[in-house]
């Protein structure tokens, strides 16, 4: 490729080879089509695990779909396997994601089994993925992603309010199947774990307010 020779010169290093290929995948491509503010929503929540994790923790992601804002995370930690438990989706995330090297990706549904890694993680996560697990599974679903991490992992779970599901639309509304008030967020989680701190989250805002007007709740849990 020719090199840019942009106004101001210090510009002209969007002409890489690297920013060439960058691209979206399947749901973000979408979501950015569709209602880009909804990538902001997106990228946030993936910003405060980001937070959450040290430069040195092996993070496990439960639910990574595309994988496009796992790169977030991957910023801020040594390792982060993505795993999905769709085979279109980890596909789609390998191939957008192939130039992170700190990035793997496997295909694992936790309501039937843990996931063995090549390495013990230190620390997880899944965000909008618990209010799609029928509560029927939630118990299977729950430990196997406990005993995929290291005893003493902190695990962070985010997931739609159900407050929230009044203004949800109507393909969210069909996935939707286990969405919690705060209280019941919080206990669900104190049956397995013995520390759980609970936020809100509103549009790309995490607070600690009124949790019935909470759109989001994110919860951070360990042992």
């Amino acid at each position: 490729m020719k090199k840019l020779k942009t106004v101001e010169q210090q510009y002209s290093f969007f002409s890489n080879q690297q920013y060439k290929f960058a691209e979206f995948g399947l749901m973000s491509a979408q979501t950015w089509v569709d209602d880009p503010k909804r990538l902001v929503f997106l990228l946030a929540r993936y910003k405060f695990v980001s937070k959450l994790v040290n430069s040195t923790d092996l993070v496990l992601e439960v639910g990574c779909a595309d994988g496009f804002g796992s790169r977030i995370v991957a910023q801020h930690c040594a390792k982060i396997a993505c795993s999905d438990f769709d085979p279109i989706f980890i596909k789609n995330a390998k191939k957008i994601n192939r130039r992170i090297q700190n990035m793997s990706f496997y295909q694992n549904d936790f309501c039937k089994k843990a996931l063995k890694l090549p390495f013990l993680p230190t620390a997880s996560f899944c965000l909008d993925v618990l209010e799609h697990i029928k509560p029927i599974h939630e118990n299977k679903f729950i430990n196997n992603l406990i005993n995929s991490c290291s005893p003493r992992a902190k695990i962070i779970f985010g997931s739609p309010s159900l407050e929230s599901q009044a203004y949800a639309s109507e393909t969210s509304k069909r996935g939707h199947v286990n969405c919690k008030t705060g209280k019941n967020m919080r206990e669900t989680m104190q049956r397995y774990f013995s520390n759980v701190i609970l936020f809100s989250m509103n549009d790309e805002i995490v607070h600690t307010g009124f949790e019935q007007m909470a759109h989001y709740r994110l919860a951070l849990c360990w042992n």
